[in-house]
């Protein structure tokens, strides 16, 4: 079970993590039989729905057409879904684990780090990669894991015992608009695919929703010690946290190739937080805070 290599079988993964928004999966393969069906009707009774479109179309032609057009339009739409519910079932579980070990491999030495975040733990993936890292440095380090459910981090300290790393990792609830911690409290701050989900109430394109998100990056920042790594994974806003990341002075900013991700594209995101954050002639101490 503590196995940590990156070509690890997915049925262990799924095992162990199970699936979020598993009702996505099922909405997706519901749809994707469903048009399948109707495109085997359309083959199966062509004359048919031919004749039916021939009722409202004076032209055999475009009656023609119309029957052999839908025909055609249901069976792409019955793909793309198997497609969409496919990338979703792999970005979920295999995608994910995979990206975790990037992540954590993106982190230079990891036998210095005594205090690690991960913001928005969910099931724990990445928050188990951390630790186990922290464990094969024989690091004496511990991994906090912050999300918004209490029955979230009650269930990934489980997952965290089943990996063997459960000495390493601490789950807690709260508010990752406002975290929990003293400035200048962790080595590592981590985060995948969970800042692109605050402020959705607002809508994901709206002023407020970027607000909430940028929030969350100062927050992500305010904790980071000076000279701590932090390591982004998420999804559609990432150009915006990098605007944000060089607005608050961050250094050796990275961005990694596209990845596809639940049906869009993704990037990880690191960078370095300044020894020396008092800048200028005056030494203003900048303001982590959003």
């Amino acid at each position: 079970m503590g196995k940590s290599n990156s070509s690890r079988d997915w049925t262990q993964i799924y095992a162990i993590y199970g699936m979020e928004q598993w009702q996505t999966l099922v909405f997706l393969l519901f749809h994707a039989v469903f048009f399948s069906l109707l495109s085997l009707l359309f083959l199966l009774y062509f004359e048919s729905i031919f004749h039916f479109f021939q009722a409202f179309l004076s032209s055999p032609g475009a009656a023609r057409f119309a029957a052999g057009f839908s025909g055609v339009v249901t069976a792409i739409s019955a793909v793309c879904l198997f497609f969409a519910a496919a990338n979703f079932f792999y970005s979920a579980g295999p995608l994910h684990y995979d990206m975790a070990q990037r992540m954590v491999g993106s982190v230079n030495d990891w036998s210095t780090v005594k205090l690690a975040l991960d913001v928005g733990c969910g099931r724990g993936i990445l928050l188990n990669a951390v630790a186990t890292q922290l464990k094969k440095t024989g690091s004496s380090g511990r991994v906090v894991g912050l999300d918004p459910s209490k029955r979230t981090t009650l269930s990934t300290l489980r997952t965290a015992n089943m990996e063997g790393v459960g000495e390493y990792v601490t789950c807690r609830e709260g508010d990752v608009r406002s975290l929990p911690f003293g400035d200048n409290y962790f080595d590592v701050v981590v985060s995948a695919v969970f800042v692109h989900t605050v402020g959705k109430e607002y809508g994901h394109r709206t002023v407020e929703a970027a607000a909430e998100r940028t929030r969350v990056l100062g927050e992500m920042v305010r904790v980071l010690k000076p000279g701590g790594v932090g390591v982004l994974w998420d999804l559609l806003h990432v150009p915006e946290y990098v605007r944000r990341l060089q607005d608050l002075k961050m250094e050796d900013i990275r961005v990694s190739e596209s990845v596809t991700a639940f049906m869009v594209s993704s990037h990880m995101v690191s960078f370095r937080k300044p020894s020396q954050h008092v800048v200028g002639p005056g030494e203003v101490r900048l303001d982590w805070r959003c």
